[in-house]
């Protein structure tokens, strides 16, 4: 993708590379970089030991044998690799790291650049590190870049070079719909003139894929699937759609599923519930009925077997139709009773937004209607309070409330975890 905008590169050989062509390599570069081909962002790599190096052939065969289909395991997340590339050593003193963001505290597009790149960027003191918000009508222009590596003590030699060169990257984030894009790190290799060249060295980048402009570069679908469980993959089906539909399995014996609306709301939800979440998800962007619908049922069909606290979550919405979402999930869950039988349950509703009495008062009947024990809150209810109380319902209900809500539906508390 780089090479639409000309930003130079570190030669790179896929997986399918012959003998030759890596022997080749290391002829010309000295040094080569072995890595494996993950899905989705799993932790560094680095750190865990699966990056390989090479100066000759046979060492690089036999790092790509330990690699070629090695699991990484951060937390709950395992993910596999499925190949390996290759990757031109660039011998260079100095190493940058550069990325843009849509930032929710600048609400504007940022530039986040440093000069002690190749490193992670939480390691280093704050007064070695430039954000900088920028207009997006504007873009990302040269004098942005120059005056933050000015106000770093940036080496003058870098300056020109990376000012010439890191606007261009807009033009690839912009064009393309992407949310994040990054190099670290992008290494300044010095030609025979003494003249330093940006080489980025890594390269990562999310997509906004309910922006159409990502279809310009032709990606697989395949490629957005972090995960091949049953249940992300029907999510993921879900994405041609109106409104979001991410999700992320965190932890596949949780107790608490939870629906939850907006980004900043993930966030918060996600961190305090910590292991009890079964997913991470972000359901917002004012999705239909039939949509909303389908993704409840899909949620219920995967894992209310097992959940104790049913958690539909999120902000003050200003456009998501509360009622329209919480009518469609409600529905999605009258429907899984009666097909698959009742099962102990306690739902903890916390929203605000367009139509929230009518959205409530759908949800209470229903609830009302299959037995279950529920606690809403409003608009004006701390988030942070509100989770806590999911957590306390979870924990009464590992505690004995599930058997009490079993024999309340006249049922046996099967699952009981």
């Amino acid at each position: 993708m780089l090479q639409f905008v000309d930003f130079p590169t570190t030669e790179v050989l896929g997986p399918d590379a012959s003998e030759e062509e890596i022997k080749a390599l290391i002829d010309t570069h000295g040094l080569i970089f072995i890595k494996p081909v993950f899905k989705g962002g799993v932790g560094k790599k680095g750190k865990a030991g699966l990056i390989g190096k090479a100066s000759d052939l046979k060492t690089a065969l036999k790092e790509k044998e330990r690699l070629y289909f090695v699991e990484h395991r951060v937390g709950h997340t395992v993910a596999k690799a499925n190949g390996v590339t290759f990757e031109a050593g660039v011998p260079a003193e100095q190493e940058v790291y550069f990325s843009i963001t849509d930032s929710t505290h600048y609400r504007a597009p940022t530039m986040t650049l440093t000069h002690h790149g190749g490193m992670d960027i939480e390691e280093l003191d704050r007064s070695q590190v430039a954000q900088i918000p920028f207009d997006p009508l504007t873009g990302l222009k040269a004098f942005v870049v120059a005056n933050a590596l000015s106000a770093l003590g940036a080496p003058k030699q870098i300056i020109s070079p990376l000012v010439q060169h890191l606007p261009k990257l807009w033009e690839l984030y912009h064009d393309y719909g992407m949310t994040t894009l990054e190099l670290n790190p992008i290494r300044m290799r010095v030609d025979k003139k003494g003249r330093m060249t940006p080489v980025a060295c890594d390269f990562k980048c999310g997509f906004d894929r309910d922006d159409p402009r990502w279809r310009r570069l032709n990606l697989p679908a395949s490629l957005f699937a972090v995960d091949y469980s049953d249940f992300e993959q029907e999510i993921n089906q879900l994405r041609t759609y109106q409104g979001q539909s991410d999700v992320y399995v965190i932890n596949a014996g949780g107790t608490i599923l939870a629906p939850t609306f907006g980004g900043g709301a993930n966030s918060l939800v996600t961190q305090m519930l910590g292991d009890d979440a079964i997913i991470s998800s972000d359901f917002g962007g004012n999705p239909p009925y039939e949509k909303m619908k389908e993704v409840a049922r899909i949620c219920f069909k995967h894992w209310i077997k097992q959940t104790n606290v049913l958690f539909i979550i999120g902000g003050k919405s200003n456009n998501t139709d509360i009622f329209e979402t919480f009518r469609a999930m409600a529905d999605a869950l009258r429907e899984h009773f009666s097909r698959h039988g009742a099962t102990p349950l306690y739902v903890v509703i916390g929203r605000g937004g367009p139509n929230l009495v009518r959205g409530m008062g759908a949800m209470r009947d229903t609830l009302d209607a299959l037995g279950l024990p529920y606690r809403f809150f409003g608009f004006d209810s701390d988030m942070s309070e509100v989770v806590l109380h999911a957590r306390k319902v979870d924990a009464w209900m590992k505690s004995g409330g599930r058997e009490q809500v079993a024999a309340r539906l006249g049922i046996a508390s099967s699952q009981a975890v």
